[in-house]
């Protein structure tokens, strides 16, 4: 596993922008798949958006188009960035890590956008 420390939520309006930063530990971080999952009040988590070793990406339907990951594999860290945010984006966001599915949780940030 790998320690995970997220930063760059805040409150910001609808249409506006935030980038996301995840922080990792550890030499290996370079032979891991990344992601970033979300939790709504009331609501399961869900997948956002995963990057692999290679640089491959998946994105969900509801963030197609708007948001974008990345990876900096000298820095240790993976980003997430959020255009034209909506309400409906407001949540906690989680970065993860892991070599086969998620072992690596990171404690979560809060995006919150205002109508």
């Amino acid at each position: 596993q790998v320690q995970l420390v997220e930063s760059g939520g805040g409150l910001v309006q609808a249409g506006g922008s935030l980038r996301l930063s995840c922080a990792a530990s550890g030499s290996i971080f370079r032979t891991l798949a990344l992601g970033w999952y979300r939790q709504a009040p009331g609501k399961q988590r869900d997948m956002v958006a995963t990057i692999t070793t290679g640089g491959n990406t998946v994105y969900a339907d509801s963030v197609k188009g708007r948001f974008t990951i990345s990876r900096d594999n000298a820095k240790n860290t993976v980003y997430l960035q959020m255009n034209s945010l909506k309400p409906e984006d407001t949540a906690v966001y989680y970065c993860v890590a892991g070599s086969r599915g998620v072992d690596s949780w990171g404690q979560g940030t809060q995006v919150t956008v205002s109508s």
